[in-house]
């Protein structure tokens, strides 16, 4: 990876995602930070930025995935992303989003965008703190027919067996987060 795209956005995610307080979670848990990586991915130099770092990793990792996807909202912004840059440095990588249910409409898909069955994908999220969105991800993507290789998140907070939950659901396939979550606090402290 990179060094200098992954500090940049290290450096972008600390200072507009993370915030100190009280803060209830998606999950129902109490924390005293939250970490709202939309607002760095929806950045133009953040989206920029996350569609390197995450082809950084993919490529220090030998992951060659036809697509990547993961459960709509989070997701959308780095799948978007990556296949953006992707694209650009003659390498593309679709995309996929997974719904949270079925559409009742249509076609009643429940993934959208690339749909080649058998294809080998990446699950990626924007924050994992339990690991339910990238589990019902995966799960999802395992249902439609693509071969799972890896699972990736920007920032892993580290706590609610999110990490377990992910490694247990994904296997044999790899978990690997970006960032830590305190990674993120330790840069927010160093730039105030």
């Amino acid at each position: 990876m990179t060094e200098p795209s992954r500090q940049q956005l290290l450096n972008l995610i600390a200072k507009i995602s993370f915030r100190l307080g009280s803060f209830t979670l998606s999950s129902g848990l109490k924390s005293d930070y939250y970490i709202d990586c939309r607002t760095t991915t929806l950045h133009a130099q953040g989206a920029e930025l996350t569609g390197r770092v995450f082809l950084d990793l993919f490529r220090q990792q030998g992951w060659t995935p036809q697509a990547i996807g993961g459960l709509t909202l989070g997701a959308d912004p780095i799948v978007t992303a990556v296949a953006v840059i992707s694209a650009q440095q003659n390498s593309p990588i679709h995309g996929f989003l997974v719904r949270k249910a079925e559409k009742a409409h249509g076609m009643g898909q429940r993934i959208e965008g690339f749909q080649e069955k058998g294809a080998s994908v990446v699950i990626v999220d924007d924050v994992c703190t339990t690991g339910s969105s990238t589990i019902q991800a995966i799960q999802a993507a395992r249902a439609f027919g693509f071969k799972v290789m890896a699972v990736a998140c920007l920032v892993e907070r580290e706590e609610a067996g999110g990490r377990p939950s992910v490694e247990q659901a994904a296997a044999p396939a790899p978990f690997i987060s970006i960032y830590k979550s305190s990674e993120i606090k330790e840069e927010k402290l160093r730039i105030g």
